[in-house]
């Protein structure tokens, strides 16, 4: 069975980083692109970034480059996200996500809160 269970979120003040991490198990992670994603309160969910799944390639969000990145350690079906310059608009649920043509998983989400 597959899941995706992310850790790492928490109340962080506005210039702040913070680190996500997303454990995956239960399917071949290796072959999967991997993706965080966030929703804020009243808004659509969003595309923050992805990582291919040799993890050769990332791609992000036009307003986030620079601030945030992502990474994956295969070996431990591990996908990260570290988040720095953190702003109060930063503020979301963020997911992880996995995709491999038709196949798709996403976990429960992680409370990310920036605020003074």
């Amino acid at each position: 069975q597959a899941q995706l269970v992310e850790s790492g979120g928490g109340l962080v003040q506005p210039g702040g980083s913070l680190r996500l991490a997303c454990a995956a198990s239960g399917f071949t992670f290796s072959l999967y692109v991997m993706s965080w994603y966030r929703q804020a309160p009243g808004k659509e969910r969003e595309l923050v970034a992805s990582i291919t799944s040799g993890g050769r390639s990332t791609n992000y969000a036009d307003s986030l480059k620079g601030r945030f990145t992502i990474s994956r350690d295969n070996a431990k079906a591990m996908v990260y996200l570290q988040m720095n310059s953190l702003k109060p608009e930063d503020t979301a649920v963020y997911y992880c996500k996995a995709g491999r043509y038709d196949s798709i998983y996403w976990g429960q989400g992680a409370q990310v809160t920036v605020s003074s």
